[in-house]
């Protein structure tokens, strides 16, 4: 049956944004889900990390191929996104995702990691897509002004996400106790426990797969939602010729640095707790605490929505990126409850960085905001490249708090670029 749209045939407002305050909720829904899927790779880390008896360096291949998606997909998404219009965008994204999260059955049963890793992958080009669509319709969602308030609180059902998933996923697949371990094992007894093991993770995935072709078939009766599109052609190589504007390529590259500042932080958060001189925590109680990293991000972008709309949106970057380089500081300076937590806390100074950074970077795009969340989230591929060298730092220098030192690098960036972008473009 086909559907009835939500928004008037014509629904661009005087000052072009789309005047259908119904979308703004499916909007967030989509941030909740992507945001949730995403966190869900800080549980399974140190699971396949443990079952294929991997080291760091080879632990974070499972965010390098999750967020290489980006650099893949993200060109080709926006394009895609131009083609079909959002909404159709958004079910392709979706359908994406769920065949993604089918593929970790095949994986498990051939107990390799290397079909995990593909099986990420496909996962993260759907996620892809869905932000292709997310960001820059919940900028058009309403009038140019509130925009930076309005993605920090579209943002923050994101984080409610990353906060939930992460739980539930603690307890589902690291709640397996073993009495052996892969180390301990070898040939076929290694392959068939390889196999048990990883049955948790199949189930929940397996899971998410249901829900989301529940939800892409939601979205598609209301696929003619909106009428009238506006999407400019790409004057240069698929937009890449916005990165010449000095606020939009700076901008792009916090991006990159910020994602992966925040994913490496969260990949060794259940190692980092499990140390003895931190928490000396066991694996599941550890990975419960990765909602903490998340939830301060969800509260911090609550919070950010409502000072964001009376203080200059770059110093308030530049203050959350220098609140970041001193709470690693403690972390790394510091034993026990104390390190624990001011680790945990980075995720409350993270809260406002992507969607600022994002607002401010692509201010004064109009027609040509597709090319610039396209580009953007090829920049997210900072979330495969940076992980993957704190890792080889960490083993390098045998040290999980001399690896912290290369996202305080990132934050110090990020604080310089809210310095540089405080006036309006």
């Amino acid at each position: 049956m086909a559907s009835q749209p939500l928004a008037d045939p014509n629904p661009h407002a005087p000052d072009g944004h789309i005047d259908a305050p119904q979308l703004q909720f499916f909007v967030m829904g989509l941030f909740f889900i992507f945001g949730g899927i995403t966190s869900l790779n800080d549980v399974i880390i140190p699971k396949l990390k443990e079952l294929f008896t991997l080291n760091y360096t080879q632990a974070m291949l499972v965010q390098f191929c999750f967020f290489a998606a980006y650099a893949v997909v993200g060109i080709p998404g926006a394009r895609l996104v131009k083609k079909i219009g959002y909404m159709r965008g958004a079910v392709a994204g979706l359908v994406t995702m769920m065949l993604g999260c089918l593929l970790f059955i095949p994986a498990s049963q051939t107990a390799t990691y290397g079909i995990f890793l593909f099986a990420l992958f496909v996962l993260a080009s759907g996620v892809v897509i869905v932000q292709v669509v997310a960001n820059p319709l919940i900028s058009l969602l309403g009038p140019a002004k509130t925009v930076h308030s309005r993605l920090t609180f579209a943002q923050a059902f994101n984080s409610l996400g990353t906060t939930v998933f992460p739980f539930f996923g603690a307890i589902l697949i690291l709640g397996s106790l073993a009495t052996v371990t892969a180390a301990e094992l070898s040939g076929a007894e290694l392959a068939a426990y390889r196999t048990a093991e990883t049955q948790a993770i199949v189930k929940g995935y397996s899971g998410l797969a249901v829900a989301l072709a529940v939800v892409a078939g939601v979205v598609w009766m209301f696929r003619n939602t909106l009428k009238g599109e506006a999407h400019e052609a790409s004057s240069g190589l698929a937009g890449l010729d916005l990165l010449n504007r000095k606020r939009f390529g700076f901008g792009a590259a916090c991006i990159f640095l910020y994602v992966g500042a925040e994913v490496a932080i969260g990949s060794l958060i259940v190692n980092y707790l499990m140390q003895s001189h931190v928490m000396g925590l066991e694996e599941q109680a550890a990975g419960k605490l990765i909602g903490l990293y998340w939830g301060g991000a969800m509260i911090g972008r609550f919070i950010g929505s409502a000072i964001l709309r009376v203080v200059n949106p770059g110093l308030v970057l530049a203050f959350a990126g220098c609140a970041a380089i001193t709470l690693l500081i403690v972390t790394t300076q510091t034993t026990g409850a104390i390190s624990g937590y001011t680790l945990l806390a980075v995720g409350l100074a993270n809260a406002i960085m992507f969607p600022t950074i994002f607002s401010l970077a692509c201010e004064k795009l109009g027609a040509r905001a597709a090319d610039g969340s396209g580009i953007i989230n090829v920049a997210i591929v900072g979330g495969a490249i940076i992980p993957l060298l704190t890792g080889m730092l960490a083993d390098l220098t045998s040290s999980l708090a001399m690896a912290l030192v290369l996202p305080m690098l990132c934050y110090g960036i990020i604080a310089a670029f809210g310095l540089f972008a405080r006036r309006p473009a």
